[in-house]
């Protein structure tokens, strides 16, 4: 596991690499949401079960993550510093991206912008809870109208969009993976790995 920092418009990001026990198929790279300072476990687990595969995979801290701070900057900020580490990363073969929450937003909103060949959202936010006029269906859709794969893990009791509701949005050519749980998938971490695993599958070269 190897640890860098890289400049952003926004400040310096940092990036979590571990690499696979042999040849890698492909480089996974995923962002955190909104909340805390730290990495979930569902997150972790997802990591995991991927270097096991042959993914290298690497977590990156966002800025305002890395400066200590609890509250993110506007979705704009967001998308500079992560295609600003993504070049730095330059990562060869395979490119998946993805992340939980306002990370899996980040990672469709610039997923053809940095090359990768799908993206992998975990507990991707539809909408606010309460409030599914504010629908957030066209970044789920951008990465599929780009040409590009899209998988959903989403929590069976989510409020900031159900599985049914983000099944009524998807888009053609997707998939998504039912697990238990609301927004945090962390006591279902094990399944989110599994499902993302068969995600993957689809995708390794």
């Amino acid at each position: 596991m190897s640890e860098r920092l890289h400049a952003t418009p926004a400040g310096p990001a940092r990036s979590t690499t571990t690499e696979p026990p042999g040849a890698d198929v492909g480089t996974l790279v995923l962002g955190h949401g909104a909340g805390g300072l730290r990495w979930t476990d569902d997150v972790t687990a997802v990591r995991d079960a991927a270097v096991a595969d042959g993914w290298r995979v690497a977590l990156v801290d966002q800025p305002w993550r890395v400066a200590g701070k609890r509250i993110g900057p506007a979705p704009a900020t967001l998308d500079l510093a992560w295609a600003a580490v993504l070049a730095d990363l330059a990562p060869g073969g395979v490119l998946v991206v993805g992340g939980r929450s306002a990370g899996a937003r980040v990672a469709c909103r610039t997923a053809a912008d940095v090359g990768a060949a799908a993206v992998l959202a975990l507990s991707f936010p539809l909408h606010p809870p309460g409030r599914p006029e504010r629908s957030r269906a066209e970044e789920l859709a951008r990465p599929a109208s780009a040409g590009l794969a899209v998988h959903v893990v989403q929590g069976s009791t989510d409020p900031f969009g159900t599985p049914a509701e983000v099944r009524a949005v998807l888009p053609a050519g997707a998939s998504l993976a039912e697990v238990a749980g609301p927004h945090s998938l962390e006591r279902s971490a094990r399944a989110v790995a599994a499902a993302a695993l068969t995600a993957l599958g689809t995708l390794g070269g």
